[in-house]
């Protein structure tokens, strides 16, 4: 599985424990962005997190006005693959 730059560092930064949510205004306008546990937060293009969805590797609880994602079981198995990946780099 190919994933972009950009859908990698969202998938690695929920690995460490970065939440992404998503935020609807009134008007129903959708935001993402990911936030650390001091609750800054970095806005992340929705078509990565479209992405990730559709590839079954994150899901949410489907809130409004605000989700929470997180990695499913597929995507667990993608960052330990990439976490092996990078210590077989280092070898």
């Amino acid at each position: 599985m190919q994933l972009t730059e950009s859908q990698r560092r969202i998938v690695l930064a929920m690995a460490r424990g970065l939440r992404l949510k998503d935020h609807r205004d009134i008007e129903g306008h959708k935001t993402y962005a990911l936030h650390d546990p001091s609750d800054r937060s970095e806005p992340v293009h929705p078509a990565d997190v479209e992405a990730l969805v559709e590839l079954g590797l994150i899901s949410s609880n489907k809130k409004f006005p605000s989700a929470t994602y997180w990695l499913t079981e597929a995507g667990r198995a993608v960052i330990a693959a990439m976490q092996a990946e990078s210590s077989q780099g280092r070898d």
